[in-house]
């Protein structure tokens, strides 16, 4: 509908270009928006005051000329009319509405894709949760946040590869295995206190006994340095494990998962480190090699090397990252936690120093979440092992609610999530809210069938019997989910979809609740066909949207 308007639009200046009514200039861009107030339209352009400079002529007069110009041969508006300053605000016919419906019906699951991304490859960062610990409720909102943003995408008509950065080399890994380490000789009988810094979570403890179970005593004959390294790659990998296993019951898979461990194995670190050194980017000082972050925007020059010889986490990185570009991805998102945000300009600093185009490179900083339990916050820490892990809340309010809530907001606003709201089966839950509407519709057509009522034919004049105000409205709302899905991949919003569907199921649920008025199935045989054909779409677009975000559609609640 917007882009026949859009067309309709774009002709008529150009005719009016071409008949000397308006100065012959560049046709700007067309933007139709939706007006808040429903008298002022189905959509309204602002294109007479963008061409009034060029025209000398007042946006008013510009946009009389616009509508004069208009050849509307396929009857799409009803009304034009020029307002304020110089808005042309566009009524669409109703029964122009009604084709809305059939491509619902005729694209089903695809309805709501495009190609607006065709040809481009995307590669999505996320989650990459260090493996020295389970995943927590922060991990989670970030993988939800991840792996929708891919679907977005994806039904944008992007090539998508999600990947996953397992940290598994570094001062973390072994900090994990002298953790592991204490606590299989305290398991022995051994007394001995955890390092400051240790992981002090029971998990450590788990993880020491099995180790004892398999290796018995005989990590105490070995060199104590071989002892940790041992810990800490079966402490890192026992944790890892688990990571992939909650992430699947999250519903979130990965196409790749790249190891730390292999830029330093394959000597990727060293070379690239060679690299800007030789360019004059890495300068030696005090003993430790820095890189000239603030070439490009740092606050200050970071670390790479330290005085030891030990490289830093951003050493890493900047190899990391030149291996991303070199897999000539067109966009490279990473998602990050917002405690993240101070290494956005370095990263970026490494990335414009290599030559990369730094305008194929983002970061999505998802902030923190605040987890009530009985209008209390739960404390979380990681090392000191006072955390909800993903798992104990996808056990707690299930996947389904866990995924839509960590949705609801955008990832930039720090998000309350109250555990007792998350498991009501109520309107007041918004998962359950959205969701009810496809199980309600699931019922209404199973009754609809048992009486003898089937979907109609599109084509029939059936549906000129939708011709409520909050029929046309309905159908309104469900024209604009295309867009919304285009947007969301456009501006890398996955919050959209949620804030949408909550939107149409309101519009549902006031619709169907006024029994007297709009009751779907009644004796009149036409009507109840032509509103089983209107619910039925709203049940494919609520399927398609709950789909996006990896939450189930039921057909019974």
């Amino acid at each position: 509908m917007k882009a026949n308007l859009s067309l309709l639009v774009g002709q008529a200046v150009e005719a009016a270009f071409a008949a000397g009514h308006l100065r012959s200039a560049g046709l700007p861009p067309i933007e139709l928006e939706t007006p808040k107030i429903a008298t002022h339209g189905d959509f309204s352009t602002n294109i007479a005051m963008n061409l009034a400079a060029s025209q000398k002529r007042s946006p008013r007069e510009i946009a009389r000329i616009i509508i004069d110009h208009i050849v509307d041969s396929d009857h799409l508006l009803s009304k034009t009319e020029v307002a304020g300053p110089g808005f042309i605000n566009f009524f669409i016919a109703w029964d122009k509405w009604y084709k809305v419906l059939k491509r619902v019906h005729d694209e089903g699951n695809a309805y709501g894709t495009s190609q607006i991304g065709i040809g481009n490859r995307v590669q999505v960062e996320f989650v990459s949760a260090n493996p020295t610990g389970p995943l927590h409720v922060g991990h989670g909102r970030c993988a939800a946040v991840g792996e929708t943003l891919a679907a977005i995408l994806k039904a944008a008509g992007y090539e998508v590869e999600k990947e996953y950065y397992v940290n598994d080399s570094g001062r973390q890994i072994r900090t994990l295995g002298e953790s592991v380490f204490v606590r299989y000789r305290q398991h022995i009988g051994k007394t001995l206190d955890m390092p400051a810094d240790g992981y002090q979570g029971s998990y450590i403890k788990d993880l020491a006994r099995i180790l004892f179970d398999q290796e018995g005593k005989s990590l105490l004959d070995m060199p104590e340095e071989e002892a940790i390294t041992l810990c800490a790659k079966f402490a890192a990998g026992n944790i890892l494990a688990e990571i992939q296993e909650d992430l699947m019951a999250f519903g979130v898979s990965f196409d790749n998962w790249f190891s730390e461990q292999s830029l330093y194995d394959s000597g990727a670190v060293d070379s690239v480190i060679k690299v800007c050194q030789n360019q004059k980017f890495i300068y030696e000082q005090g003993g430790a090699l820095w890189f000239r972050t603030t070439d490009f925007g740092d606050e200050k020059d970071r670390v790479v090397v330290r005085t030891n010889g030990l490289t830093t986490y951003f050493a890493s990185d900047i190899a990391y990252h030149k291996d991303k570009f070199e897999r000539n991805f067109d966009r490279i998102i990473d998602i990050w936690g917002a405690d993240h945000h101070g290494y956005v300009r370095r990263v970026s600093a490494s990335i414009q120093a290599l030559g990369c185009n730094g305008d194929r490179f983002q970061v999505l900083l998802v902030q923190l979440v605040n987890l009530l339990r009985e209008g209390k916050p739960v404390t979380m820490s990681t090392r000191a092992g006072e955390f909800v892990t993903l798992r104990e809340l996808i056990g707690e309010v299930g996947r389904d609610a866990a995924r839509f809530l960590f949705l609801l907001r955008h990832y930039e606003s720090s998000l309350d999530f109250d555990l007792e709201l998350a498991k009501k089966q109520s309107n007041e839950n918004p998962v359950y809210y959205v969701q009810y509407v496809h199980a309600r519709i699931c019922n209404i057509l199973r009754k609809a069938a048992e009486r003898g009522y089937k979907d109609i034919d599109s084509n029939a004049d059936y549906l000129e019997l939708l011709n409520l105000p909050e029929e046309i409205q309905l159908i309104k709302l469900m024209a604009r989910y295309p867009e919304v899905v285009a947007t969301s991949a456009r501006m890398m919003e996955p919050h959209r979809i949620p804030f949408y569907m909550k939107e149409l199921a309101a519009a549902f649920h006031a619709y169907y609740h006024d029994r007297n008025k709009h009751k779907v199935v009644s004796d009149d045989a036409k009507l109840s066909a032509a509103r089983l054909y209107l619910v039925s779409a709203i049940r494919i677009i609520i399927r398609n949207g709950l789909d996006i975000m990896g939450v189930s559609a039921p057909e019974s609640m």
